[in-house]
């Protein structure tokens, strides 16, 4: 038993080895020996060694001369980096469209004894970050950036330039909230410059971070301010609900101030990546931390570069954070001055500021599927070359044996994949079908083994395949054979161990196993899976006992209705002769009826036309009361009485989703109730996706199959056409079910479904919430237009506003619309595999309340003139350096 639980063990660790942890977090001690682990005295936090998430690279620890006992136990060795131009670290299980805070450490210590600090660049995947120059060989530098992960992974990379090797000491990844740093999106990151996060006021050099900040920002002390005096306090400093920097109180209980009238401070551009036609953004946090007698005054202007950021005088609130924020461009220099105004007895304060780099996302990166898949090709055949960072781009370093398509404005598509002679070993790894672009395959000269797959045959355009010189054996298969023998498929498949290209029998001259050695493998795994079955089937019968007991025990009338068999002669007393209809479906109407107890129930009866047959019914049925979770409608039972088949269900008084939105209901639904219908749904999909085993795929999600009860509560009905699949299978290829404008295009086109075809249906429902349109819109007698097409369109021309729906008179956040509305185009993508996980949707959707519950009904949406991004001013200037955008803090919103 010792011996399994060691194996259990193993097998845990390495599924959990390069996880983030509980928090989300990431925190990796850069050249720390493999498998070593700690905990950090001064944040608590968890650093693991970087093995696991990077293949290239040395490792050596500093100079004895370099350690201090104040020295991060991070900092006492490095890993660097003498061959190749790009090295990177892959940082997985992320969430696409989320972002994400990074932090690179750098601490030289003379680990080389050559006494030579390097200067090289650091990228966020295919773009730029920042120059790494190292000034000290006793000094850390970070470099701290927030991102939006394009795809579950970030890449960070180290590239040489020819002025020194490259090293890192640590690299940490935190989660941020959506409504963390608005200026962060998809087409720009924020690069902190030079370590400026501040911490005005201590006199001592504490850093502070986690706990205290719970995103685990680094603020430092500043103490170049010419004559200034420190103000402190000990009580907490809070955070408006609108505060969308989220500053720790830590760092707001402390302020600087002077004794004249202005605080005064500049900066300027140090190296290429902070030029005048950059653009910087800049943050300063403000709070009175001292309880001003009434005949006092402290107030004054903020002014950047001669430009006065305020539009009326500013007072600090009292322990409240509060913040000023701004992006400039076009000068040399930058200059801040807080000045006293006229009326004010006390002289101005600040107590933290942070200063950023705005960097575009330039670069177009690989299509994410494609990238997907090669990074599994490498891992599995563990490939080293340049492989690693993002395949196709840039394309100074796109990976060996790659050719990639660069389209305009799209991701990069790898057309061409030359791997001959790699020294590949064992099969043809499934990865390589994910790479749906492909033209040219070369896999000669390795040492593949085992039988052709058929997935090869199915790439759509592939025209040339090289599988010659390898140990392959078997058949080819047919749709391989096929597009060789039409001439639209080159393939070459000589000098392998038994290839044949018929259907006779293939494997006579191939090495016979001995049976004993098969007998020894096979029976004890034989035996194993024996065990575990009769294990299986002894749980199952207990628990089919204690069910039946308790279905059965006279205390529990509701246990009692649960998974009943109705009579037709009940099912006719209960709905009063079937007299009052109360909807229709594939599977027949639906008829009201009441129980003993008075309870409502809505009975599905079997149309006679339905197709759906006996067996196919106590399918469904079975399926059902398998499955109970809130937002899910509940089977209390069914009917199978010769040829009469009904189903019994709880009854949702307030009818579908659909009436609600564009029936003859009176009162509009708010947007608020409209999140949380959407969350309601999607929570109900997640269950059937993951919580259920097998999963279950809904497979007609629509407005008018998500059911509604007395509160605006959501529930997801009509499982008729539900179909169980295995864990060891993506995609069940069956008949064509849904209903148009809700089914997959993909699934309609191939019959393919998965799980992603319930994502797609439910972005549509989503949209008709947001739009309060139908899934297909008539634009004319003869022509219509998808309800995603028609707001992608509408937001490409217009605003925001032009596409929700106008019965909700602006009650609404604009960015939580927004936000939904970018959700649901994610959902109704045209490649499965780019649309997120209902889990996935879930969470966006629980941020999209975050954005609606922080704003109150003054700042919420009044139209399509209101400011986007909820900033309450907006300064434009003509001449001088351009301020862009001015963001007063929640005080002054």
């Amino acid at each position: 038993m010792d011996l399994w639980v060691v194996i259990l063990l193993f097998c845990v660790f390495q599924f959990i080895h390069g996880q983030p942890d509980d928090l989300g977090f990431i925190s990796i001690d850069c050249g720390m020996p493999m498998n070593s682990s700690y905990q950090d005295p001064s944040s608590t936090l968890i650093y693991v060694s970087d093995y696991g998430y990077i293949t290239s690279g040395e490792n050596r620890n500093i100079s004895s001369v370099y350690i201090k006992p104040s020295l991060a136990k991070r900092n006492l060795n490095v890993r660097f980096f003498q061959h190749g131009a790009r090295n990177c670290y892959a940082l997985r299980s992320l969430l696409a469209g989320n972002k994400y805070f990074v932090r690179a450490l750098f601490y030289y210590g003379n680990y080389d004894g050559l006494n030579k600090l390097p200067v090289f660049d650091l990228y966020m995947g295919a773009n730029y970050w920042h120059e790494v120059n190292i000034s000290a060989a006793g000094a850390v530098k970070w470099m701290d950036i927030i991102v939006v992960a394009p795809a579950d992974y970030l890449h960070v990379c180290l590239v040489n330039k020819g002025m020194g090797t490259p090293f890192i000491s640590g690299l940490d990844l935190r989660p941020l909230r959506t409504v963390i740093y608005p200026e962060v999106n998809a087409s720009q990151s924020l690069v902190l410059i030079s370590s400026n996060r501040f911490n005005l006021g201590p006199t001592d050099n504490r850093i502070i971070r986690y706990p205290l900040d719970p995103h685990d920002r680094l603020w430092s002390t500043y103490d170049t301010i010419p004559n200034w005096d420190e103000i402190s306090a000990t009580s907490v400093v809070q955070n408006y609900v609108t505060d969308v920097y989220d500053v720790p109180s830590a760092v707001m209980q402390n302020a600087a101030t002077v004794n004249g009238s202005r605080i005064d401070f500049s900066w300027g551009p140090s190296d290429r990546s902070e030029n005048i036609s950059s653009s910087y953004f800049f943050v300063f946090y403000f709070s009175e931390l001292q309880n001003v007698r009434s005949n006092a005054v402290r107030q004054f202007d903020i002014i950047v570069n001669n430009k006065t950021w305020n539009a009326q005088p500013y007072t600090p609130p009292f322990l409240f954070a509060d913040s000023f924020s701004g992006i400039v461009q076009g000068l040399a220099s930058y200059s801040v001055s807080l000045v006293a105004t006229e009326n004010a007895t006390l002289p101005p304060i600040l107590n933290a500021m942070e200063m950023y780099l705005v960097e575009p996302i330039t670069e177009v990166t690989t299509d994410s599927g494609d990238a997907r898949a090669m990074m599994a090709i490498q891992e599995n055949f563990g490939v080293e070359k340049n492989w690693m960072g993002d395949p196709c781009a840039p394309k100074a370093f796109a990976w060996i044996g790659l050719t990639c398509s660069y389209p305009p404005a799209y991701a990069s598509r790898i057309t061409a994949l030359n791997v001959s002679s790699f020294g590949l070993a064992g099969t043809i790894s499934t990865d390589f079908g994910d790479l749906n672009a492909l033209q040219y395959l070369d896999l000669s000269n390795n040492n593949l083994s085992g039988t052709i797959p058929n997935f090869l045959g199915q790439l759509p355009f592939l025209i040339f395949l090289d599988l010659s010189s390898n140990d392959l054996y078997g058949a080819i298969p047919d749709s391989l054979l096929q597009k060789s023998q039409n001439g639209t498929l080159s393939l070459r498949v000589g000098n392998n161990a038994n290839i044949c290209a018929n259907g006779t029998a293939c494997g006579s001259s191939r090495k016979k196993i001995n049976g004993a050695l098969l007998a020894a493998i096979v029976i004890p795994i034989v035996a194993v899976i024996a065990i575990f079955v009769v294990l299986f089937l002894l749980l199952h019968q207990k628990l089919k006992g204690k069910d039946k007991r308790k279905a059965t025990g006279p205390e529990d009338e509701s246990a009692l209705l649960e998974n009943r068999e109705f009579s037709y002669r009940e099912l006719k007393h209960i709905t009063s002769n079937f007299s009052q209809e109360i909807g229709k479906g594939g599977f027949g109407a639906v008829f009201l009826g009441y129980l003993k107890n008075g309870n409502s129930v809505a009975v599905k009866v079997r149309s006679d036309s339905s197709s759906q047959g006996g067996k196919e019914f106590l399918a469904e049925a079975q399926h059902l009361t398998r499955i109970h979770h809130k937002n899910l409608v509940s089977l209390i039972g069914y009917c199978k009485d010769k040829n009469h088949l009904a189903l019994v269900y709880e009854y949702m008084p307030k009818g579908n989703l659909q009436d609600h939105l564009r029936g003859s209901t009176s009162k509009p639904l708010t947007w608020e109730q409209r999140l949380h219908i959407a969350l309601d749904a999607a929570q109900g999909l997640e269950y059937l996706h993951i919580a259920c085993k097998p999963a279950l795929i809904h497979r007609d999600v629509k407005s008018n199959n998500i059911l509604l009860t007395t509160d605006l509560g959501a529930k997801i009905a009509d499982f008729g056409l539900t179909k169980a699949f295995g864990d060891s299978k993506t995609h069940i290829t069956t008949e064509p079910a849904g209903t148009m404008g809700y089914l997959d295009p993909e699934y309609f086109r191939s019959y393919r479904i998965s799980e992603k075809s319930d994502v797609y249906s439910f972005g549509v429902v989503l949209l008709e919430l947001i739009t309060g349109r139908p899934p297909v819109i008539p634009v004319s007698d003869s022509m219509s237009v998808h309800v995603g097409e028609w707001v992608q369109q509408s937001l490409d021309h217009g605003t925001m506003e032009s596409i929700v729906d106008a019965r909700m008179v602006g009650d609404h956040d604009i960015n939580s619309v927004r936000k939904a509305a970018d959700l649901a185009l994610h959902c109704n993508r045209e490649v499965p595999r780019e649309r997120p996980t209902m889990a996935e949707v879930v969470a966006q959707l629980k941020e999209c309340f975050e954005l609606e519950n922080r704003l109150d009904g003054r700042q919420r949406s009044l139209g399509s003139n209101f400011p986007m991004e909820g900033s309450a001013l907006e300064v434009e200037e003509e001449q001088g350096g351009d301020i862009q955008a001015v963001a007063a803090g929640p005080s002054m919103r």
